[in-house]
């Protein structure tokens, strides 16, 4: 058995896979994984409670530098949005950390595939339907989360304009697109695993980049408008603002394109999309009704100092090396047995009509998918941290560009619309707040307080 799994493996004849050390070290793996997994869970946990305490505590007082601009009712109503929503992420974040044990060392994945070797044997057709399965069971799972989120949380507070036969059609949408993409992709990436010898895992980062640049691509010509119509900007007087913006910023487009995104939410937004000289900048309609001509610059100018600080550049190199490195890491552990048996599963051995063994990539990718985010939750400071950074930078190019009181206006009104508490945790803040609090942006923005009179 053991040179078996050995020349499968491909691992030397002093791999830790062998019975000892195998067992040994995949005890300590699985000791590992289940205090990350536990430590994580109470982590946010007990960020959460923090959060709904502070929140409740400050509930009935707006803060003094917007006592003049927000009313306490649309204080208490940010706090109660706040605090259900929170609420509601305890619940959440128990039943994901039961998921993942439940598909790791309970059983849920290694009962899977071995049901999925029975029936197809081993080979690319097991492997992808091991995939889609786990999609498709992960997906049901969260299924009645989404729709208490939507039809429950966000209808109570005014939020959701969506009705169920508009759910339903996007979930089914989604589904269809993520089948015709997804699977394809993941069949390449599979051939790659099993033909492409020791180091498939760089052709497989090769082939995952690329991938994300033709989506960037592809996405806003072709598969957004699957989910929402996009209508050319027809007010001029915006449009006329936008456009002298832009070239004052060195910034070209596609067109400016207006969003209904208020089929689905009430909640407002703008945003670039697409690469290169194929961008596109989009508005929701919502976000058009909100705010004016000179707040709705503003917030534009924002987008544009993200651009001009190069903060999109460096997320995209960075995503590029972290996968690299995430590649490499699936590279190594896929070759390791105390991987797979340390996480509940055991590896395809021995299964007739494969060659004495079956492919176990599929299985790599899926433990690896469930493994990786238990281990690096306690990143989420420092790209927070990070986000937060590149925030303030963007602000201050929107100064410069436009006027500060059209902002902060800005700002206030996007926080009082979409309910966004102005007295959120520090701690809580610290940890998972990509966008610094309006309170620390307005600090640094010129006549802010002028424009909270």
């Amino acid at each position: 058995m053991a040179g078996i799994v050995a020349d499968h493996l491909h691992l030397r004849s002093d791999s830790p896979f062998f019975p000892t050390a195998h067992v040994s070290t995949s005890l300590i793996w699985t000791s590992l994984f289940a205090f990350f997994l536990l430590a994580g869970l109470l982590l946010r946990l007990w960020l959460a409670t923090r959060q709904i305490r502070h929140v409740a505590r400050h509930r009935n007082a707006v803060p003094a530098a917007f006592a003049a601009r927000i009313p306490l009712a649309a204080h208490e109503r940010a706090a109660d949005y706040t605090i259900t929503k929170s609420r509601f992420g305890l619940v959440e974040m128990a039943l994901s950390a039961a998921v993942v044990l439940g598909w790791t060392l309970l059983g849920g994945l290694d009962a899977l595939n071995q049901w999925l070797m029975g029936a197809l044997g081993g080979g690319m057709w097991q492997q992808l339907a091991l995939l889609a399965c786990f999609a498709l069971i992960s997906g049901t799972i969260d299924l009645p989360s989404s729709l208490y989120s939507t039809f429950v949380i966000e209808q109570r507070f005014g939020f959701n304009q969506m009705s169920l036969r508009l759910w339903l059609a996007d979930l089914l949408k989604s589904t269809l697109v993520g089948a015709l993409i997804g699977l394809p992709l993941a069949a390449l990436i599979l051939w790659l695993m099993g033909a492409a010898g020791q180091l498939w895992w760089l052709w497989a980062w090769c082939v995952w980049m690329g991938f994300n640049l033709l989506l960037m691509v592809v996405y806003p010509l072709f598969i957004a408008p699957i989910f929402n119509q996009f209508q050319p900007l027809e007010d001029d007087s915006l449009k006329a603002r936008v456009t002298a913006l832009m070239q004052r910023c060195g910034f070209t487009s596609k067109g400016l394109f207006v969003m209904d995104g208020s089929r689905r939410s009430a909640h407002a937004n703008a945003y670039f999309t697409g690469f290169g000289a194929g961008k596109r900048v989009v508005f929701f309609d919502t976000l058009l009704k909100q705010l004016s001509v000179g707040e709705v610059e503003a917030v534009l100018a924002h987008e544009l100092g993200h651009f001009k600080h190069k903060h999109i550049t460096r997320r995209i190199i960075g995503m590029f090396a972290i996968s690299l490195l995430g590649f490499a890491l699936l590279g190594w552990l896929s070759t390791k047995g105390w991987f797979y048996t340390g996480l509940g599963v055991m590896p395809n051995f021995n299964v007739a009509g494969v060659d004495g063994s079956a492919p176990n990539d599929a299985l790599a990718l899926l433990l690896f998918l469930l493994a990786v985010p238990v281990f690096t939750v306690f990143l989420s400071p420092l790209f927070a941290q990070m986000s937060r950074k590149h925030e303030f930078e963007a602000d201050a190019y929107a100064v410069a560009q436009t006027q500060g009181a059209d902002l902060a206006s800005a700002l206030l009104k996007l926080h009082e619309d979409n309910a966004s508490t102005l007295t959120p945790d520090p701690v809580y803040v610290k940890f998972y707040y990509s966008h610094p609090p309006a309170t620390e942006r307005l600090a640094r923005i010129p006549h802010s307080q002028a424009s909270t009179a």
